[in-house]
């Protein structure tokens, strides 16, 4: 509670001969506004709803499980370790792709072949990013078939040479 404590009555003369005034001391207790404060924090954390995690589900295959696609239907898309990134859709011949790109070549090539599944090569030096830009595409292309393979010394032959 608040209170007020009486002043003691002195008589002091300021530097210009006046008086000064006594001054009513006053205590205001801090314990009712504390209470306040906890039990709004207490409300708040109690009441919001969390956002959840923004995360990708992705489904891992069992280790020993192979699954046969013809050529037609594999789309591969090559990440070298400076980010530049290179496709091949069955036989067609290895072309150059930007990330600018990257989204309107999966859409046109999935509309083509609805049953194109995609395999992403990155090469193990290249950034994190990249792979996390890449699935980011995949998923606002509404890409649902894909795969992540290491990219090999053969792959980076393949590159290298423009193609088998």
């Amino acid at each position: 509670m608040a209170g007020v404590e009486a002043a003691v009555k002195t008589t002091k003369k300021s530097a210009l001969g006046l008086r000064k005034r006594n001054r009513v001391g006053i205590r205001v207790d801090m314990t009712p506004m504390v209470d306040v404060a906890f039990l709004l924090l207490i409300f708040f954390m109690v009441t919001t709803v969390f956002r959840r995690p923004l995360a990708m589900e992705v489904n891992m295959p069992k280790p020993d499980q192979t699954v046969p696609v013809p050529e037609s239907n594999v789309m591969t898309i090559y990440v070298r370790a400076d980010g530049e990134m290179f496709y091949d859709v069955g036989k067609r011949g290895i072309l150059s792709l930007s990330w600018d790109e990257l989204r309107e070549t999966l859409v046109l090539e999935s509309d083509y072949n609805p049953e194109l599944i995609v395999l992403i090569k990155v090469d193990r030096e290249a950034r994190y990013v990249k792979m996390v830009d890449m699935l980011d595409t995949l998923d606002e292309a509404q890409m649902q078939r894909y795969s992540i393979i290491p990219m090999t010394e053969v792959d980076k032959a393949i590159i290298e040479g423009g193609g088998l």
